[in-house]
This record gives structure tokens, C-alpha cells and sequence, in this order.
């Protein structure tokens, strides 16, 4: 784990730890280190989820399946991101998602318990670690609000120029990559591929955007 100390510092759980906080930090909550293939399953639809995990290596995806067997992407994550924080904290039964692997990775795992609760050592570490842990849930209810707004979107090009507007904002550029293929990103905005593929080239064709393969820029700075 000493390896991974630095990396961790700049997550947003441990935001405000030194690297021998950290240390001893990582021992009192009982971490574990789980390493996963390209298509492996970390957590399949339906398990239990009492855990937090953080990509230290590689990417995952966040996937939905619906009685149908369709999938939608929910996200794609990469190295220092966090999931399965809101499912473990709010104790639910059974995971509403699948977690995949999308490429070979190393994953910590963390007892959500041993975050929001004071180990019997009284480790001051706590307090800290709880108010980084409300943070982090508030940021991401705020980017799932970001995803819902995109997906109320009633056509595929209206759904695309949010989605390239939000990574515009989030990247702080308009020139962006994003972490997915076509047919990620058609499952991630719940449209068709071909009807993706065919207004991205409509919209290249009009003079609004420039793309190759997942990298994209806006050319009109007023595009809405």
C-alpha cells in the first residue's frame, strides 16, 4: 500500500492527510487491496454492498441492466475515483448496478462502517474523515443532477451539445476528451448508436463541433 500513499492524498476522501496520517489511517479502517482483469465483475447487480472502493490503477465502468437485458452505461471511472459510497452509507440491501472492470485494476476496498463510525481506538482521524465523506456525496449529487438534465433532453442532438457543454465546464476548455467509444457514449445518453453516429457527423458537417474518435471541440462559442 506505501506505494499508493501520495496518489491517495489527492483523493477526496483523505483530503487533509499527511502521508503518516494516511498510513495509519488506511490500518484503522481495515482497507483491503483487490487486484481485477479487463472484464472482470466487482459488483454484480443485486450483491450487498457494505463497502467503498477506490480505483488505484486501470478504469471501470458503472453499467445498468434492465428486464430486457439492455444496458446503459451510468459512468466510466478512473484512477482515484470513488464508487459504491452512496449504496454502502445508505445500507442498501442489493446493488442497483453492476461495477466492471474495463481494463486490468487494482481496487481498495474500505468498510463504510469504519468511516462514519468512531473505531474503538477514539482515532481522531474520524471527524475529518466524515465531513471529506459528506463532500464527496454532495458533489456527486450534484453531478447526477448534471446527468439527469442531460437525459431530459427529448433529441439526440439536444442531448449531445449538454453533454459537450458539461465536459466544456468540467474541463474548463472547449476542446475535451471523453472516457467513451460510440457506443459507450450511446448507452451512457440511452440513444441509438447509429442515430448518435449520424448526428455527430451532422453536426461536424454544420460547422458546430470537431471530433477524432473520443476527442472533441466545440467550435462556436455560443452553441446551445
Amino acid at each position: 500500500m506505501k506505494k499508493y500513499l501520495k496518489q491517495l492524498q489527492k483523493n477526496a476522501i483523505f483530503n487533509n492527510f499527511n502521508e503518516a496520517d494516511l498510513e495509519s489511517i488506511i490500518k484503522c479502517l481495515s482497507s483491503r487491496l483487490v487486484s481485477y482483469k479487463k472484464k472482470d465483475i466487482i459488483i454484480l447487480q443485486g450483491d450487498h454492498v457494505n463497502f467503498i472502493g477506490i480505483v488505484l490503477t486501470g478504469g471501470i465502468q458503472i453499467v445498468k441492466e434492465d428486464m430486457e437485458g439492455n444496458i446503459n452505461i451510468l459512468t466510466h471511472l478512473g484512477v482515484n475515483d470513488i464508487f459504491a459510497e452512496a449504496f454502502a452509507c445508505a445500507d442498501i440491501d442489493e446493488s442497483p448496478v453492476t461495477v466492471q472492470a474495463i481494463e486490468d485494476c487494482e481496487i481498495l476496498f474500505i468498510d463504510c462502517k469504519k468511516i462514519v463510525k468512531t473505531c474503538h481506538n477514539a482515532c481522531i482521524f474520524h471527524s475529518t474523515l466524515i465531513g471529506n465523506m459528506l463532500a464527496l456525496l454532495s458533489k456527486k449529487n450534484i453531478a447526477l443532477s448534471q446527468k439527469i438534465e442531460i437525459l431530459s433532453k427529448r433529441t439526440t442532438r439536444e442531448k449531445l451539445l449538454a453533454f459537450f457543454n458539461a465536459q466544456a465546464q468540467i474541463n474548463h476548455s472547449k476542446k475535451f476528451t471523453i472516457p467513451y467509444n460510440r457506443e459507450g457514449l450511446a448507452n451512457y445518453l440511452c440513444v441509438d448508436r447509429s442515430a448518435l453516429s449520424r448526428e455527430l457527423c451532422n453536426m461536424r458537417d454544420e460547422g458546430l463541433i470537431r471530433f477524432a474518435k473520443n476527442e472533441f471541440e466545440i467550435l462556436k462559442s455560443n452553441i446551445k
